[in-house]
């Protein structure tokens, strides 16, 4: 008795299951659409849907909205970094990683050297420049007084009042009068440290953590914490429980969305809790939102400062990481702690220019930020799906990447025996520059990862670049 012919959708399934092991279909490929499938290989829409649905169930391919489907990397993640931190004596950061980030800071400023992981994106593809441009020039021959007149806080009400509405979608609900304007993010989270600690006082960091918050806290006097954070449930908040139950922490810093350099968020019910714990024990959580709006599903998950009941949660975020760079234009909400935030950003910058914040507050208001940001998303998802891609394919096995949810940054762990510093010695001697992992550490952990970024056009040069930094990893085994 012969056996029965296998169906349809299943040969086509394993048609291109076999494409994708032998190259044909390489990673961050997108599929022909289903229409198109069917079309071509005389098949029933139904059929080529079926074998679509079973691939993705295996995991080898994913569905992005109004993109199609796109075969999926199969490049391993990292583990959760494994420490102690409520043993850990706070301490000052160590001089060796404020050395090398002075010094990775000066590679990626050169024009000699094209970089691979600096988190700010180049070109007109990420920002609508000509846009914001002609918003500028109308209102600055319409309201000549936004030139002239002196900018004095709180600043443009319209803007404030778009920064509450957006605010929304991350499930916040805020008051105009409650918003200070900022000097971009960096600002917002001096500020915030300024305001709820003293030289002296301890912090909890997450571990990695975004590299500029170490010299901040090092040039306010404030000790550090390391508290471990896993790129899928975030800072341990069991560690974190045991510090603040010890009494041993004045503020906590966190980027529960879109973490910089993991690309990774917190799970809801962990954001719910580290919620609960700044209420309860009293501690202020200084959430830094950056990019959080560049959630690649919608609709986005909430911020932790959704879930504040007693204002102990202040949020920081801006727009340089969306839309206007050169704007710097940043903001902040500061719960219990507004009137001293007030008066700190008065006598550090006294306010942001009148004429630029009127400008985005048109651009918000009128449909053109969310209709960019649609875009952005799904412009930074296949980013970085492709840049998970060329990992895969250049650097030696063992190599591991983080799968993100939003944004374009990729933390990357090197195969056993990898070294970043001496990889990033060895980039720079070719003119490319990467992040070293140790920077990410106050105390000079994640030796053997490093932060690579996707906002840059993968122009030839780019992607000749990450083929050499992977021959450069296979030369360290």
């Amino acid at each position: 008795m012969q056996d029965a012919p296998q169906p349809l959708y299943q040969t086509l399934a394993q048609e291109l299951r076999h494409a994708m092991n032998d190259g044909r279909l390489p990673a961050g490929e997108r599929l022909p659409s289903v229409r198109e499938a069917a079309k071509s290989r005389g098949l029933s829409i139904n059929t080529v849907l079926a074998a679509y649905r079973q691939l993705e169930t295996h995991g080898l391919i994913e569905a992005r909205p109004q993109s199609g489907y796109f075969v999926r990397s199969r490049l391993p993640t990292p583990p959760a970094p494994r420490f102690a931190p409520a043993s850990t004596t706070a301490q000052p950061a160590e001089t060796v990683v404020l050395d090398q980030i002075t010094r990775v800071l000066a590679a990626q400023s050169s024009p000699d050297t094209i970089d691979l992981s600096l988190a700010c994106p180049k070109g007109g593809d990420f920002y609508p420049g000509e846009r914001l441009g002609r918003l500028i020039a109308d209102l600055a021959r319409h309201r000549p007084n936004l030139l002239t007149d002196y900018s004095l806080p709180p600043g443009s009400l319209l803007l404030r009042r778009e920064i509450c509405r957006h605010a929304q979608d991350l499930a916040m609900t805020l008051a105009p009068d409650d918003i200070i304007l900022t000097n971009g993010c960096m600002e917002a989270l001096q500020l915030a440290l300024r305001a709820v600690t003293r030289p002296g006082d301890t912090i909890a960091l997450e571990s990695p953590t975004y590299f500029n918050l170490i010299p901040l806290a090092e040039r306010l006097g404030l000790k550090t914490i390391e508290v471990p954070t896993h790129p899928d449930a975030g800072m341990s908040l069991d560690a974190l429980e045991l510090l603040l139950s010890e009494k041993r922490l004045q503020a906590i810093v966190v980027m529960p969305n879109v973490h910089n350099p993991l690309g990774t968020s917190m799970p809801l019910d962990a954001k719910r809790r580290l919620a609960d714990l700044a209420n309860t024990y009293q501690v202020p959580v200084i959430e830094d939102a950056l990019y959080a709006e560049l959630q690649y599903a919608t609709p986005l998950q909430p911020a932790v400062k959704a879930f504040d009941r007693d204002g102990w949660v202040i949020v920081c975020a801006s727009y340089t990481k969306t839309l206007a760079p050169g704007f710097r234009i940043g903001w902040m909400e500061g719960g219990r702690f507004r009137r001293e935030l007030s008066e700190l950003k008065f006598c550090t910058s006294v306010s942001q220019p009148a004429l630029l914040c009127e400008a985005l507050g048109v651009f918000l208001e009128n449909g053109g930020y969310a209709q960019h940001l649609r875009r952005l998303r799904r412009t930074y998802a296949g980013q970085i799906d492709r840049l998970r891609a060329l990992i895969d394919s250049a650097f030696p096995a063992g190599t591991r990447a983080t799968q993100p949810t939003g944004g374009f940054l990729l933390w990357v762990q090197l195969p056993a025996g990898g070294d970043a510093n001496r990889l990033f010695d060895a980039a720079l001697e070719r003119r490319i520059s990467i992040t070293p992992g140790n920077l990410f550490s106050p105390s000079g952990r994640y030796t053997q990862h490093i932060r690579l970024s996707g906002c840059y056009p993968f122009s030839d040069r780019y992607v000749h670049a990450l083929m050499s930094l992977g021959e450069l990893v296979a030369q360290q085994q």
